[in-house]
């Protein structure tokens, strides 16, 4: 095992494949000579060349568009976008045309290709900066869409995604990149669309993904000193979701709170929230909560956006709340 960064581990697993494969570029805003926004494509011009990692221009339709035809001739890009929110400029290439070549083509042409984006807020970056919108994706069938929440599963689901042979839309949240934890050396690739229960419970079932599948494990483990078992479910894939897995753990525990960074309405706890009650309906002794941004758009100022984020605070006050409503200790 190396301790290395999320950050690392994308540059990485991207340097590890390129490798391997001389059939998968890059493609982004400022990816080669600037390196990347966020630093994920350093030294990876100097060693691969423009071929292989080529600078765009400032036109999201265009290059996500260019990369669509490179997969359907074989190729495999990696597309950088800047932010997610950028990508509402090309969303008709991404719903439109790299979700539904497949389907509409009879399976005579694939579209493996990967649209790595960051999103999130905390950074003050302003309401047009700092969306989660990854829902508009995960309601799109053809798209996969992933959201690791650690170092070793941003590098072993990056890999399949990119050795996938559908179009991937790969969420990286802002608030992880500097977080550290433990990569394996040897090479390993994920399942994609398995969950995974990262800590076994028996009080209650805690759902995140992304950065909040990191906030519900640092909750479960303040938690576990109060006596209170938390069982911890880190999605990693939104579109295939695992319902087998969240229900299976929902029945073991009878409580279920869903944490995520989008907005409450219509958002990705609805659809969770939804597979509970279809599938473990039974096994509920409270009704499923959710925890999720303030239905506003981000504020800029410091104080108002923390305010409007999902907190451990928050998290911690409904798993209370829960647990209080049907009779178990809480501390």
């Amino acid at each position: 095992m190396s301790v290395i960064t999320y950050r690392q581990a994308l540059r990485d697993t991207l340097r590890s494949e390129m490798h391997r494969d001389e059939n998968v570029l890059l493609l982004g805003e400022e990816i080669g000579v600037f390196e990347g926004s966020y630093k994920i494509t350093e030294g990876l011009l100097k060693e691969f060349g423009e071929r292989r990692v080529r600078d765009t221009p400032i036109a999201e339709e265009g290059f996500v568009g260019a990369a669509i035809g490179a997969a359907m001739l074989g190729l495999r890009p990696v597309v950088e976008l800047m932010t997610i929110n950028f990508s509402l400029i090309a969303i008709d290439q991404i719903i439109n045309h790299a979700a539904k070549i497949y389907g509409m083509f009879g399976g005579q042409t694939s579209v493996p290709m990967v649209i790595r984006t960051p999103g999130g807020g905390g950074q003050q970056l302003g309401a047009t900066h700092s969306q989660n919108i990854e829902l508009f994706y995960s309601f799109i069938p053809g798209l996969k869409v992933l959201a690791p929440s650690t170092p070793a599963e941003a590098a072993a689901m990056l890999r399949a995604a990119i050795r996938d042979d559908d179009p991937v839309l790969f969420l990286e949240n802002l608030g992880l990149y500097n977080t550290k934890g433990e990569v394996p050396d040897e090479e390993v690739v994920a399942e994609i669309g398995r969950a995974a229960v990262t800590r076994e419970g028996t009080d209650i079932t805690l759902i995140g993904y992304s950065r909040m599948a990191a906030v519900t494990t640092r909750v479960a483990e303040r938690l576990a000193e109060q006596g209170i078992s938390v069982e911890v479910v880190d999605l990693r894939s939104l579109r295939p979701l695992d319902r087998e897995t969240i229900v299976e753990s929902v029945k073991r525990t009878g409580c279920a709170v869903i944490a995520e960074d989008d907005w409450l309405t219509y958002g990705i706890g609805a659809e969770i929230a939804a597979s509970i009650q279809e599938g473990a309906f039974d096994y509920l002794d409270a009704p499923v909560r959710r925890v999720a941004m303030a239905e506003v758009p981000m504020p800029y100022a410091k104080p108002l956006e923390t305010a409007a984020m999902p907190s451990a605070e928050s998290i911690t006050t409904v798993i209370h709340e829960t647990l209080s409503a049907v009779g178990r200790r809480v501390g």
